[in-house]
């Protein structure tokens, strides 16, 4: 069974250097475990953001690889608060066929 990441968190300002932290650690993540991310900021709250990671069949390998790289970039530095990490398990809806 693969879980999907969902992780969301307030940064500090929404800043171009705030968001090549979060961007380069993503890469290193998805370098070392093949599961590149996706960063969203909410719509009406640019100050939250989220990270989608999703397939992860490993996820004990996945977190030990993400907390590494949470601590390589000091991510804690551009977080106020904490990092919220839900997990969810699933499939995506594919329909046999669609009508019009």
């Amino acid at each position: 069974m693969s879980l999907h990441y969902y992780i969301y968190y307030r940064v500090l300002t929404d800043d171009p250097e705030t968001e090549q932290q979060i961007r380069g650690m993503q890469a290193r993540l998805g370098c070392r475990s093949g599961h590149y991310g996706k960063l969203l900021k909410r719509h009406n709250d640019p100050l939250t953001w989220m990270e989608i990671y999703e397939d992860i069949s490993n996820s004990a390998d996945f977190e030990q690889q993400l907390t590494r790289a949470l601590a390589e970039f000091d991510i804690a530095m551009f977080i106020n608060g904490n990092r919220v990490t839900e997990r969810f398990s699933g499939e995506l809806a594919t329909p046999a066929h669609c009508r019009a």
